[in-house]
């Protein structure tokens, strides 16, 4: 049995970067970032821009809207700046506050609550933080909304997202009170292969979109929000008012090209692994995948223990066996349960899923 002290788990973040960096088998994602493979993603051919303008930003834009069939998109080096920008033009233009999102919302939960403190917007969260927002959750709001804010798929939720029907309901809700539709779609990539469908006709249902890079297709930092020309026009003078437009953003714009051309194809059979991985593990004991089976290329794993035993187990098959997992697990509402996340990419992929399914039971152990 493994020791279940909590000397025995990964203790700081120097000992988990030197943990990760003698492995060389891993679990998650594309595996390991390294600056040596975010530096390869760049062309040494790349054409540089200045202030935003021009080389490969333009390029990058002008790829992003005709990918959503969108007039326009704009490069901002973060999504926290992009959202706040595009939602602040949207109740700007109705002279409205109100945003309406799921609880678990990014702006909501992990930004400090800067749409409220720096842009004077009001969220109003609807529905309930452990499952998908509805159209029955919408309907009973009589408030008139300046954006309905929908995350495609959601992250908290295991990589969830409503069926097709529900999706338009909720749009057409939106605009029947007169609400822009905003998709946060930092996971688009993934929401398209489990939708089926072309990004193009995912993002017909938004007035706007916001795309990142560094998450799904692994590139540096930056993101994208496409609509029309008039309203990127605004996210522009916005990214200028908080310091976004620096001089150089083409090391960034060049790596998302080159990650989105290669990753973007790869994106269903990510999403067809992680329903073989959702199989192998739902005949383990001790396991259950949340959604299952999965909707698009990730998923929660709910694992039978507790978080010393599993850091403990973590760490032995890093030091033992060169595996990376992860170095500690989130805690539920039941101690004795534990949520994992499982990004499926090019890593995971190297593994089979009866590998996968034996690493998960040796995190058990």
């Amino acid at each position: 049995m493994y020791a279940t002290t909590m000397s025995s788990a990964v203790s700081s973040s120097d000992e988990q970067a030197a943990l990760r960096g003698q492995c060389t088998v891993f679990l998650t994602g594309h595996g390991p970032v390294s600056a040596a493979g975010l530096l390869a993603s760049i062309p040494p051919d790349t054409a540089v821009d200045r202030y935003g303008e021009g080389g490969v930003v333009a390029e990058l834009e002008a790829e992003i809207a005709e990918r959503l069939g969108k007039p326009a998109a704009a490069f901002l080096p973060s999504g926290t700046m992009a959202q706040q920008s595009v939602l602040r033009v949207h109740a700007d233009r109705r002279q409205r506050q109100t945003v309406v999102f799921h609880p678990m919302c990014h702006l909501h939960r992990h930004e400090g609550q800067a749409f409220q403190r720096l842009h004077g917007l009001t969220g109003r969260p609807a529905g309930d933080a452990d499952r998908l927002m509805s159209i029955d959750d919408l309907t009973p709001i009589a408030e008139p909304p300046a954006a309905l804010l929908i995350e495609l798929p959601q992250r908290d939720l295991g990589g969830q997202q409503p069926d097709w029907p529900d999706l338009l309901a909720q749009a057409e809700w939106a605009r029947g009170r007169g609400a822009a539709v905003h998709l946060d779609g930092a996971r688009l990539w993934e929401s398209a292969a489990g939708y089926g469908k072309p990004l193009r006709e995912i993002a017909a249902l938004f007035d706007s979109v916001y795309v990142s890079f560094y998450k799904g297709i692994g590139a540096l930092a930056g993101c994208c929000v496409a609509g029309s020309a008039d309203i990127l026009a605004e996210v522009r003078e916005w990214r200028h008012r908080m310091g976004g437009t620096l001089f150089g953003l083409w090391p960034n714009a060049a790596s998302a090209l080159s990650c989105l051309r290669r990753r973007l194809p790869l994106m269903p059979e990510y999403l067809s692994h992680a329903r073989g991985i959702a199989a192998t593990l739902r005949d383990l004991a001790g396991v259950r995948v949340v959604p299952d089976p999965p909707q698009v290329p990730m998923m929660h794993l709910l694992l039978s223990t507790t978080q010393e035993r599993f850091a403990a187990a973590a760490r032995r098959l890093a030091t033992e066996r060169r595996i990376w997992t992860w170095p500690t697990a989130a805690p539920t509402g039941d101690p004795a349960v534990q949520r994992v996340e499982l990004s499926v990419g090019d890593a995971t992929r190297t593994l089979s899923p009866a590998q996968i399914g034996e690493i998960i039971a040796t995190l058990l152990a």
